[in-house]
């Protein structure tokens, strides 16, 4: 793991997140962004029975009740943690907000933070609160019901649901053989003018920090630098980006697995995208993990514990496959037809709870002109 910050030094790294990049919140399928700057679903599918609040808000803690910080947006998540509240009679309060800065508010209340657990959209958020050592330790057989390469390997978080990174290509303009086997290989001048990104979106941002770990700054910086002079046109986020590529606006761009599924079940087998996984371990074949972890602040870590594992039973898991399109990470769960076994992705072996340096990514993304 990187080396512990001071909680005033996280909260600047993650304040500078937010002011260089308002776009890098969560981003759920297919949707605007909200006033917090999370994108959303386009229409809330539940809500939680507790009380939810922005990030940005006054938060009033109600005695005995289990306090979520959710860096998950509320349309995706609010409807599993109200199914958790009716089935084990525990009332949870929810504090919604970008999971950048809710891991900021954690450092900055310290002792004080009423947070029983931490509901992460990403694994550097993560990483960077675990490395304050703000997480107690879960126990073994609620980390042994996720593969090591999908928690902290201190056992001080878990994850919950994943996303793989693909290039979604333009299905009249391409066949999966004319794409090539790396990411590095889009540099090359032939596609110039071809390419779509969202460099503002987090997700995009945690692969580029997971391409400055595996292979190195200079390395991370010939490849930003090699796609700038392809011309890419930029996009908000994912979900433009994905009807940028099956418009033919562009013909392929670096985005998450699951746009894909939400615009088929929405628009059919029609949809003029598809995925292609990049194979070999490569970097832009990345597994990014949602996560939970609970903190040494909390006040009720008997029901925070039944929280995390909630989020581990099949029915939660069975639900991030079905609703969010995500990958389940307990072996066992059922995916979409057509969906690519996570077994199958041949993706990086990289400590996710390494993807905790946003800052030099951030610097890397303005020294290229990227950001």
């Amino acid at each position: 793991m990187s080396p512990l910050r001071t909680a005033s030094s996280i909260f600047v790294l993650f304040t500078l997140s937010l002011v260089l990049a308002g776009a890098c919140g969560q981003e759920a399928p297919g949707g605007g962004r909200n006033a917090g700057g999370e994108t959303t679903s386009g229409g809330t599918i539940g809500e939680t029975t507790g009380e939810t609040t922005g990030a940005s808000e006054p938060f009033r803690a109600e005695e005995g009740a289990l306090i979520i910080y959710s860096g998950r947006e509320e349309g995706l998540v609010g409807p599993i943690i109200e199914q958790f509240e009716r089935e084990t009679g525990i009332d949870a309060q929810v504090r919604y907000g970008d999971t950048a800065e809710l891991a900021a508010t954690i450092a900055e209340e310290g002792e004080n933070s009423p947070a029983d657990v931490f509901f992460a959209q990403d694994p550097g958020a993560l990483g960077a609160v675990a490395d304050e050592g703000t997480f107690r330790g879960l126990p073994e057989d609620t980390l042994a019901r996720v593969s090591e390469q999908f928690r902290s390997p201190e056992g001080q978080w878990v994850g919950t649901s994943g996303r793989a990174r693909v290039v979604a290509y333009n299905t009249e303009a391409l066949q999966e053989e004319d794409l090539p086997p790396s990411i590095f290989d889009f540099t090359q001048p032939e596609w110039k003018g071809r390419i779509g990104w969202a460099p503002t979106n987090g997700s995009f941002q945690a692969f580029v920090t997971a391409l400055r770990l595996i292979e190195g700054e200079d390395r991370a910086r010939e490849w930003l630098e090699g796609i700038q002079a392809n011309e890419p046109v930029v996009y908000p986020d994912n979900s433009t980006t994905l009807e940028g590529v099956a418009s033919g606006e562009v013909e392929v761009g670096f985005v998450n697995h699951y746009y894909l599924y939400r615009a088929l079940a929405e628009q059919g087998e029609d949809f003029g995208a598809r995925n292609y996984y990049l194979k070999n371990g490569d970097p832009g074949a990345l597994i990014i993990v949602a996560g939970a972890g609970i903190l040494q602040t909390a006040d009720n870590p008997e029901e925070a514990q039944r929280f995390v594992d909630y989020l581990l039973s099949e029915e939660a898991q069975q639900y991030f496959a079905d609703e969010t399109f995500e990958y389940p990470l307990v072996e066992g769960v059922e995916t979409p037809e057509g969906l690519v076994p996570l077994s199958e992705i041949q993706h990086p072996d990289v400590d996710l709870g390494d993807l905790d340096d946003l800052q030099g990514t951030l610097e890397l993304l303005r020294e290229t002109g990227v950001l």
